[in-house]
């Protein structure tokens, strides 16, 4: 396995994804036999939690929620910072609302979940010995990010003016898309797709994880107990599918074009 290895996120790229379930130990089996992810103890701020490991390397995070807190069961991506203080701090100045932290996370780093002007959770990391997802590139790892929401304008203005991204709307009749870019890379998506979004869901952001092949994923998905919730399509991207883990966490997964 190669993959890149990574230096600091620059501020705004995406550095770790999270996801808070009820079944720990279950959650890791399922993504265990899909992604050949092990898994070893992480900082324990926000109770029992995981890091998933690839060869070694970290790729995401795996905690549990409180019995009491009925928050939605959903990965959650990490957009990095250098001062996680101040960003929360403009995030609640531009609209958006901050509904865990900042606190501090071991020596590891010091974290925020906050949520968008339209309701999309997300978190933000402030670096410390854990730098975030330590290998991409390669199948069990976090590929693309995706804002799934009503519509891009105003939503995009609120990431930009909080992270600084530049934006490169798609131009298309028919597609209400904007890729954001820090520092000329493009780090993630903003996908308007109006009254199309899930009812229960409303705006949120999606991750997609790298496979080797689609189709045999989807199989695997099935058979551990997850669900299908878009059937597998060719892209410009390569071939993409859209699931739900056995607790109901949507993600996609990805087949580069070869």
């Amino acid at each position: 396995m190669t993959g890149e290895t990574h230096t600091p996120h620059a501020p705004g790229t995406p550095c770790w994804v999270s996801l808070m379930v009820h079944g720990l130990t279950t959650t890791q089996d399922f993504y265990g036999e899909l992604f050949g992810w092990e898994f070893q103890p992480g900082p324990k701020q926000l109770g029992p939690y995981v890091r998933a490991l690839l060869d070694g390397k970290e790729v995401a995070g795996i905690g549990q929620l409180p019995p009491d807190r009925h928050l939605p069961v959903a990965w959650t991506p990490y957009l990095a910072s250098d001062d996680v203080d101040l960003t929360a701090e403009t995030v609640r100045l531009c609209g958006g609302t901050i509904g865990v932290g900042p606190l501090d996370a071991d020596e590891a780093g010091r974290l925020a979940i906050g949520s968008d002007p339209s309701g999309a959770v997300f978190g933000i990391w402030q670096a410390g010995a854990h730098r975030g997802t330590g290998v991409s590139g390669v199948p069990g790892t976090p590929a693309w990010h995706e804002l799934m929401t009503f519509e891009t304008a105003s939503v995009t203005k609120f990431y930009e003016t909080v992270f600084g991204y530049e934006e490169e709307p798609v131009v298309s009749d028919d597609l209400d898309y904007v890729t954001l870019h820090v520092a000329d890379h493009p780090v993630a998506g903003v996908h308007g797709v109006g009254n199309s979004l899930p009812r229960d869901r409303g705006p949120h952001w999606m991750t997609y994880f790298e496979v080797a092949d689609t189709d045999t994923t989807l199989t695997r998905v099935s058979a551990l107990g997850g669900h299908i919730l878009q059937p597998a399509h060719n892209s410009p991207h390569g071939r993409v599918a859209t699931v739900a883990d056995p607790e109901g966490a949507r993600f996609s997964v990805v087949e580069q074009p070869h």
